[in-house]
């Protein structure tokens, strides 16, 4: 069996926490058995570990998470990154040409595919396991797994069984209503229906069989470069709907969404992360602050309220899932990013006439480095506020530390290197400051020094 963990999304739901490149799954307001901050896929990649099948896993992601997920699992975590964001049905079709063109997957292995982020107990896992036997054991397109509904919620997708269950493990599917009215959702669930988590199996000659029907190439080279020209559809409308014979696992333990500030608060372990305080006449209230100024919140009950370098939210948590709706036409760029090598904050920007100026505060890890690289457009100076680190500026290489000054022009390739976890204020000047000035020429320090070896650098102690 394999398993495909599909990491995407926007992260509007959880805003200002999350954004384009910090998804929901990546917020470390969770805690792990020690007390520990983790975030949803930690905890999830922790849970399949347990049971056994991170060997057989692998996560589909796009490009601007990529850092993010090797940042908080680690880089020999497998990655299928998806040239672009476009939905689950070219994430899923991109991830089977990788299983078979790159991998030689046999055709009969059973592929199982879930979100990266359900919050659920260990038991959750292992109950995938019975997916692929009633997939065996049924003979059929598709095996699915549905939980028990607790309400009737609206949120959620509901799997309707055929009046016929086929056996205690598993049952028909007869159809799918998806996030119905709360009126609807009990008439559903008072005909046996169970929500969709999201879960679904195939064996990988099903869906080798649509590419080729579709006229898609097999190659995983070949399929990437062609991704761009795919449908934006989900796998649910393109293949789910369109089965003949599916049948659906049921679970009976934990099973939640923390998709929403009303229920992600539900499973926070404290009321308040970060700097400043609550009232104690405030009931069911909630603080998460990454800013460096406290923030006090007097008074109002069932609230969340969340700051970051992106915004600050305060909400009635009954509201709060309208907040993707209201920011809808917000398009500025993140202001805070988890990096492998560390993380980056935006402090400041401001456009003059012909000029642009970001202000940023960094902070490489210890024994972690920037890229080699530079920029064409910009100028930069770096204060080093804190830490030890290894500088190359052209063809020079040197330590710097708390109190240095570093001016690098436009066109000056350089990298830095931590001894001791370092950061430093970097101040962008230039005529366009954008992501996209950046020509990376080297990621790993020892092929950057091998470089400067090569080229006869001059070492300065």
């Amino acid at each position: 069996m394999k398993l495909i963990l599909l990491s995407g999304g926007s992260g509007k739901r959880l805003w200002p926490l999350s954004n384009d490149t910090r998804s929901k799954q990546f917020l470390k307001v969770l805690e792990n058995a020690i007390g520990a901050k983790q975030s949803m896929v930690q905890r999830v990649w922790n849970q399949i570990e347990k049971v056994g099948l991170a060997e057989s896993t692998v996560i589909a992601t796009s490009k601007s998470q990529t850092e993010m997920i090797h940042s908080q699992l680690g880089e020999h975590v497998p990655l299928i990154i998806e040239p672009e964001r476009r939905d689950t049905f070219p994430a899923i079709a991109l991830a089977a040409a990788f299983l078979f063109d790159e991998k030689q997957t046999d055709l009969d292995e059973t592929v199982v595919v879930l979100p990266v982020d359900p919050y659920v107990e260990d038991s959750f896992f292992a109950n995938v396991k019975n997916v692929e036997g009633a997939l065996t054991d049924s003979g059929a397109n598709l095996a699915l797994m549905g939980v028990n509904p607790t309400y009737p919620s609206t949120k959620y997708g509901y799997i309707v069984p055929d009046e016929v269950i086929t056996s205690n493990d598993y049952f028909k599917v007869e159809r799918f209503t998806e996030k119905p009215s709360e009126e609807k959702a009990e008439v559903l669930i008072n005909q046996n229906a169970l929500w969709n988590t999201g879960v679904f199996a195939f064996k990988l000659q099903y869906l080798i069989d649509i590419l080729k029907e579709k006229g898609l190439p097999l190659s995983y080279k070949e399929l990437s470069k062609l991704y761009h020209l795919l449908p934006k559809i989900s796998f649910d409308y393109e293949v789910v709907e369109k089965a003949d014979h599916i049948v659906a696992v049921p679970y009976s333990g934990y099973w939640k969404d923390l998709g929403t500030w009303n229920t992600l608060t539900e499973e926070m372990a404290t009321t308040q992360i970060g700097k400043g305080v609550i009232s104690d006449d405030a009931k069911n209230t909630h603080l998460v602050n990454e800013l460096e100024i406290p923030v006090t919140v007097l008074g109002v009950s069932d609230v969340v309220v969340a700051a970051s370098p992106d915004g600050i939210l305060v909400a009635d948590k009954a509201s709060s899932p309208k907040i993707k709706d209201l920011i809808a036409d917000f398009d500025h760029p993140p202001m805070y990013e988890e990096r492998l090598w560390g993380w980056s904050k935006v402090l400041d920007y401001a456009k003059y006439t012909n000029e642009e100026m970001a202000t940023k505060r960094i902070c490489i890890h210890q024994n972690k480095n920037s890229t080699y690289h530079y920029h064409n457009l910009r100028d930069e100076v770096w204060t080093i506020i804190r830490g030890e680190g290894e500088l190359i500026l052209d063809e020079n290489v040197r330590r710097v530390k708390a109190g240095d000054i570093i001016h690098i022009s436009a066109g000056k390739k350089h990298a830095i290197r931590a001894i001791k976890e370092l950061e430093f204020i970097e101040v962008q000047t230039g005529k366009e400051v954008v992501d996209t000035d950046f020509v990376r020429l080297f990621h790993d320090w020892d092929d950057i020094m091998e470089h400067y070896y090569n080229s006869k650098a001059q070492v300065i102690v």
